[in-house]
């Protein structure tokens, strides 16, 4: 997906503004909102559809560099319950990174049941359209999980496309294969929803800290 320079020490300089330099990320930058997905999950009776309300936060993170590689990014937390319930039906925590000299995309994620996933694809600056996967045993786009999940649940492919819309909201589709105990083949468990802005990002630390420091 890249090459590695000789040199994989040296910095690059880059610009402090992330909204300005998350490519086709820049459109999931705010805090967002919907009462209308739907997610299809197993059961020992077979597969359940359930309504969700779902409420993310993406917010800009300063630059990262390893060594000459350069990522811009979104910092997100999903917190999920459904309309008869208020506890927590999914959270979920990571970040969305951009690479703007190779046209990487990556999404991490950490959800609070044991189990952690770093997906990757591609995309140009301007695309309608972003997908990343990931796959269980991938040493670099892959999937972790403990030894529950592994032996009960295993996760062997996950993926997420995403659709930004006209009207500036975004639709995702995510498809994650469940390997059963017990049962083939793989269940496919997936969720949707079109989610809608409720309030601009903020921009990142540095870009905050530049402008105080010009107002001085």
């Amino acid at each position: 997906m890249c090459s590695i320079p000789d040199d994989i020490f040296t910095e690059p300089e880059f610009s402090p503004d992330t909204l300005a330099n998350l490519g086709p990320l820049r459109r999931l930058a705010g805090v967002w909102q919907s009462d209308r997905g739907v997610d299809v999950n197993p059961k020992a009776e077979g597969p359940e559809t359930r309504a969700y309300r779902e409420h993310i936060r993406m917010d800009p993170i300063d630059p990262q560099t390893n060594g000459p590689q350069l990522l811009y990014g979104l910092r997100y937390h999903i917190h999920i319950n459904t309309p008869e319930e208020a506890i927590t039906f999914h959270d979920q925590v990571g970040y969305w990174l951009w690479e703007p000299a190779t046209g990487l995309i990556m999404q991490t994620i950490a959800i609070p049941r044991g189990q952690v996933v770093l997906a990757g694809g591609t995309a140009k600056p301007d695309d309608a359209r972003i997908s990343v996967e990931a796959r269980r045993g991938d040493s670099r786009f892959g999937i972790c999980s403990t030894t529950f999940l592994e032996e009960a649940f295993r996760t062997d492919y996950y993926r997420i496309d995403i659709a930004f819309n006209d009207d500036g909201s975004w639709t995702y589709v995510t498809r994650t294969d469940l390997a059963l105990r017990g049962a083939t083949p793989a269940f496919n468990h997936h969720d949707t929803n079109t989610l809608r802005r409720i309030a601009p990002p903020t921009p990142n630390p540095l870009v905050g800290l530049l402008k105080d420091s010009k107002v001085g």
